[in-house]
């Protein structure tokens, strides 16, 4: 495989991915099981200036250095509408080792600042009869606290090109019908969904017409979503800085619908990968200045693994000395820059700490150290 930036690893299977403290206690119900920071900020419940079980792993091969793109044009500034705050889901792994191991030395530091913070919400597995009601019990919980959870849809066929990550639909018209099951459970809260780490930036193991029908899925998928809950925040796949060069990852996205309105409020990038907050930034803005489209369409970043940068070498297996970035925040104070998001929950494993997905909390201690 070439290049591969977010790699997620699918472990268990009831909802995709659960990683994030609630407010409340909730009965046990969307409980993922696939797996998937700079200064540590205070708890999201705070409204500061700006996750599931299963959720994405390896992010980040050894990846070639990008051409350098040309200077983007200035964007205008994003302005939240009201100062929102993040959703911490209560079924995580990381909350599961904390019930069970009560006088771990390690339990207060992972507690405060890991298991505190809102993470994404994974849904890697395929089971079209059951999604609209794990999406629905995770976006009624995060509306009844007066919260904007985080959504990632991740069954996409040929997932991770058959890899480690491996799954998902069995074909595009399965997957057509289980991402209108997905959008039956938005309600009508703010929500963000980060849809389908890795289909953009690693589709070049399809053929032509793979690709093409690919992108024809993902933009209506865009549409379905933000059609069932106009307050949905959709993201599209924008791998990663150290993955493709910013215009030809804009001619990708703008295939796949990210320039449409209809279908898209922007980008995402770094999802499971260490690269820092600020080489993020600066391409994510490239991206959106190369991809066109409306003035609205904004950047999301994965900052949950990325406060020591990429470790030497491009090492993307639990590598050891890095930390998490950023807190997760709607409010980053950066223009064209919607969020700060730990997508991938600190702590999981990408296979060398643990089996692919599974806490570990040596690992976790680690990050949060």
């Amino acid at each position: 495989m070439v290049a591969v930036a977010s790699v997620v690893v699918a472990v268990g299977t009831v909802t995709g991915t659960v990683s994030a403290l609630d407010d409340g206690h909730p009965a046990k119900g969307a409980q993922p099981l696939v797996t998937h920071a700079s200064a540590l900020g205070p708890p999201s419940d705070v409204p500061t200036p700006s996750h599931g079980s299963a959720a994405p792993s390896p992010s980040g091969r050894a990846t070639p250095k990008p051409v350098p793109d040309p200077s983007p044009t200035v964007r205008r500034s994003r302005t939240a509408a009201a100062p929102a705050l993040l959703y911490r889901h209560f079924d995580s792994q990381v909350r599961d080792w904390l019930e069970a191991h009560p006088g771990d030395a390690r339990r207060a530091v992972i507690e405060s600042r890991i298991a505190d913070r809102p993470a994404a919400v994974w849904f890697a597995d395929f089971t079209p009869a059951t999604v609209t009601a794990r999406v629905r019990a995770v976006t009624s919980a995060a509306a009844a606290r007066g919260r904007v959870p985080v959504l990632v849809p991740y069954t996409i066929p040929q997932r991770d090109c058959d890899g480690a990550s491996e799954g998902g639909a069995p074909d595009l018209a399965a997957y057509d019908g289980w991402i209108d099951g997905f959008a039956a459970g938005l309600g009508s809260g703010e929500v963000v969904v980060v849809l389908e780490p890795d289909s953009v930036a690693q589709s070049d193991c399809l053929t032509e017409g793979g690709r093409a029908d690919r992108f024809a899925s993902l933009a209506r998928a865009g549409r379905v979503l933000k059609a069932a809950n106009p307050r949905a925040r959709v993201y599209y796949d924008a791998g990663n800085s150290d993955w493709n060069p910013a215009a030809a990852q804009a001619a990708l996205l703008r295939r796949a619908g990210a320039a449409s309105p209809a279908s898209s409020d922007g980008v995402f990038t770094n999802v499971s990968n260490f690269n820092r907050t600020s080489d993020e930034i600066a391409y994510a803005r490239r991206v959106l200045s190369a991809l066109g489209g409306p003035a609205g369409l904004g950047a999301v970043i994965d900052t949950s693994r990325n406060g020591n940068g990429a470790a030497p070498g491009g090492a993307w297996c639990d590598p050891p000395g890095r930390r998490i970035g950023p807190a997760p925040t709607l409010n980053t104070g950066e223009e064209g820059i919607d969020a700060y998001l730990w997508v991938k929950p600190p702590g999981e494993s990408d296979g060398c700490r643990g089996t692919p997905g599974t806490f570990s909390a040596d690992y976790a201690y680690e990050l949060a150290g």
